[in-house]
């Protein structure tokens, strides 16, 4: 099945296309297209057709069949897209302004795919945003039009169907999936009021009370949206270009999440400094979070917003779930050395710790086995090439472009869902005629002084390991399921409560050992005849005890969660509460 699948290759050495695995042949049926100045290239959503811009021409190609449905004279289209049901291709070009500031020609065209004519030209100068969204059926189209969000209904481009007018829309995404659809609005701040992000759900944009959901946050200065593939809910990664604490030169960034239900949260990042990623589940029901200062924290979250696994600290900055949801890698590109994990994430389990150094690009086969990571220009102008992965970390097939040549994108043909079944996750690395590719650890500098001397550690951080890796009471070294972390927490509870009894029982009222700020100590048993204050000084007790025992789990070494250390710090004030109430006896 996995031969199905090809990776297009964009660069100086012209277009071309590779077969997916097993063969990684180039594909005879899509002709090279030799030009140098190829600048562009798309796929539609099913796979089946391919658009590219050689610098003369866009020509659109059926794949399947090998044949060319229709060609435009648009030498100077550098972004193409179609539209998720393929009738048709959006087209745009830098936009030019006529002599003397006339206003210039039409840059952003529509063509039906059918007949080859253009249904519909528009004036877009940005090209931030420039592609009009569609639902997945294609009964709406949108597009963003001097901060109103502008809607065509059935790809009738000649009337405006429906307008959503806010203050200044400055961005909007549509909710994939089937009607009814829904858009997420993102309307900045001025003048001291917040920025906010609104559903709405088509066509009910009648004012506020309308909308589905409703989130503002003042510190944004630009916000990511993204909608789960079930439409249910959206994540919002706001950001400010500055942060003003000068902590970090990415700005600040806070995560926020929406549900079409209404219910709203900010999502509580254990560990502080810059959001790097967040990528949903496609299950809908799980998202990952890369996040804090180097080593990054890496945390798969329910929809309550609560942790469900922390993956511990490492190099990393990106998060890639595999097309079924069951595999996801947590890697470290850019300014990072390439090194990946990829994990079983349904049993939290690590597969393989491949390395790709100095890629630039990280895409997952649409057969959920297959990786390809590639280094490209501009990014970097050296070592162009890709490599194609299993996920058990065995490199299957690799190319670098010959000197003085550039390799500028790679991209994997689409398939529509279902058409690959979920395989059973292996564990073992896959056989493989290239060798390993794991990356020699670069020797730290040592002075002559200390050459012949043992080696100490010299890590500014030490990484922190993932909650099931962590050092386990009674050795063992087997990673805990979700259920058994979970039986663990309880009866390590039970267990404190139990300890704390029994040195109770045993120190009697006579011995005061147990320091002047315990719980036993300053709170003797009595009632006050007062039920309500009765009931406030019982919890205030309930509070203090559970102080107590996290206190007593801190001291054994745990490491408690930011919620619980909040928690500790309260203890002088609901101390002196309880202390109030009491004279007030």
């Amino acid at each position: 099945m996995s031969s199905l699948t090809s990776l297009a290759v964009r660069g100086s050495e012209g277009l071309y296309m590779v077969n997916g695995p097993p063969s990684f042949t180039e594909n005879v049926v899509f002709q090279r297209d030799s030009g140098k100045n190829c600048k562009a290239l798309a796929f539609s959503k099913d796979g089946s057709l391919f658009a590219w811009c050689n610098g003369e021409k866009v020509n659109v190609v059926n794949i399947t069949r090998a044949e060319l449905l229709c060609s435009f004279d648009l030498p100077k289209a550098v972004c193409l897209e179609f539209s998720p049901k393929n009738n048709i291709l959006a087209t745009w070009q830098a936009y030019a302004t006529g002599k003397d500031g006339v206003a210039g020609v039409p840059n952003l065209q529509l063509h039906d795919l059918r007949t080859g004519k253009c249904l519909k030209s528009f004036i877009q100068k940005k090209m931030q945003n420039w592609c009009p969204c569609w639902a997945d059926d294609e009964s709406i189209c949108a597009r963003n039009v001097n901060n109103e969000v502008h809607f065509f209904e059935n790809n009738n481009f000649n009337t405006i169907a429906n307008k959503l007018h806010l203050q200044k829309v400055s961005d909007f995404v549509l909710s994939p999936g089937t009607q009814p659809t829904k858009v997420a609005v993102y309307v900045p701040g001025s003048k001291g009021a917040p920025s906010f992000v609104r559903l709405y759900q088509y066509p009910n944009f009648g004012g506020p009370q309308s909308a589905l959901a409703n989130k503002s946050f003042f510190k944004a200065d630009k916000v990511t949206m993204l909608w789960n593939k079930k439409a249910t809910a959206v994540l919002v990664v706001a950001s400010t270009e500055v942060d003003k604490t000068g902590a970090s030169y990415y700005g600040e960034q806070t995560l926020h999440y929406i549900a079409a239900n209404g219910e709203s949260a900010v999502v509580q990042l254990p560990k502080n400094g810059p959001i790097y990623d967040v990528a949903w589940s496609p299950n809908s029901v799980e998202f990952c979070a890369v996040y804090g200062f180097m080593p990054a924290k890496a945390t798969v979250f329910n929809l309550k917003c609560d942790p469900v696994f922390d993956f511990g600290t490492g190099p990393r900055n990106a998060a890639y779930y595999s097309p079924h949801g069951h595999i996801l890698v947590l890697a470290g590109f850019g300014n990072l050395r390439g090194q990946m994990e990829v994990w079983d994430i349904k049993n939290y389990k690590l597969i393989s710790k491949p390395v790709a150094s100095d890629s630039t690009y990280f895409a997952w086969c649409p057969d959920g086995e297959h990786i390809v990571t590639a280094t490209c220009a501009p990014r970097l102008r050296v070592s162009n090439g890709y490599k194609i992965w299993h996920y058990t970390g065995s490199v299957l097939h690799t190319y670098e472009v010959p000197p003085n040549e550039e390799m500028w994108q790679v991209f994997w043909q689409p398939f529509l869902d279902g058409v690959f079944p979920e395989k059973v996750v292996r564990y073992q690395a896959v056989p493989s005629e290239l060798p390993s590719a794991e990356a020699k650890p670069a020797q730290a500098y040592r002075p002559p002084a200390l050459r012949n001397k043992p080696v100490t550690s010299s890590k500014l951080h030490e990484d922190e390991p993932p909650q099931n890796m962590k050092p386990q009471l009674g050795g063992g070294d087997k990673p805990l399921s979700k259920t058994a972390l979970k039986n663990q927490r309880k009866h390590e509870a039970k267990k404190a409560a139990k300890q704390e009894a029994k040195t109770d029982a045993n120190q009697g009222p006579a011995q005061a050992t147990a320091p002047q700020n315990t719980v036993q100590n300053t709170v003797p048993a009595m009632t006050t005849g007062n039920p309500e204050v009765d009931k406030k000084i019982k919890n205030l007790k309930k509070k203090l005890k559970a102080i107590e025992q996290l206190k007593e789990q801190a001291a054994a070494g745990k490491q408690l969660e930011k919620n619980q250390v909040e928690k500790i710090q309260k203890e002088a004030a609901l101390l002196k509460e309880l202390e109030d109430l009491e004279l007030g006896v």
